[in-house]
């Protein structure tokens, strides 16, 4: 072990690239992969290399392949350490986490209305006009904005409850 911990340079040269935070660890691995190869005899050095050389060869390829399954590791590439990992972006991506949520209160309210109440609702935001959802329904226009302010009325109130 003492021979491999001299040769720990070579190491590090080549986990040069591995974020300082998790050098240590990939060098870790890649120490007690060396020792364990040579515990169960896989260190086997080519005899016209100088004993030191091939040790540093040899270490030289596993701390490479320790880098590249550092690398390649699904932790890497999408572990984001940080308490709101939206924030870290530059630009804002869309509604705010607290925006969403309410949504999702308000999309539960309003399934609790009555079909009549939720149809005058989402009409607002149909292409067609008050007056035509009315026309096609055969309807008085009159009716159709009372059954759109009645369910305007009704949602708050369950907003109002909610909060």
């Amino acid at each position: 072990m003492e021979a491999i911990l001299a040769e720990r340079g070579i190491i590090l040269a080549t986990l040069a690239g591995i974020r300082k935070r998790d050098r240590a660890d990939v060098e870790q691995h890649v120490l007690l992969g060396a020792w364990n190869a040579i515990r169960r005899g896989k260190y086997r050095p080519d005899p016209r290399d100088k004993p030191r050389d091939a040790l540093r060869k040899w270490l030289h390829g596993i701390a490479w392949r320790q880098a590249a399954h550092y690398f390649d590791s699904a932790w890497t590439r999408r572990a984001v350490l940080h308490a709101e990992p939206l924030g870290l972006l530059r630009e804002p991506t869309g509604p705010s986490l607290h925006a969403q949520i309410e949504a999702r209160e308000t999309l539960e309210l309003l399934a609790e209305l009555p079909l009549w109440q939720l149809e005058a609702i989402l009409i607002v935001d149909a292409p067609e006009t008050l007056v035509a959802y009315a026309a096609a329904r055969g309807m008085n226009p009159h009716t159709a904005a009372s059954r759109l302010r009645i369910a305007r009325k009704a949602l708050a109130l369950k907003l109002r409850r909610r909060r």
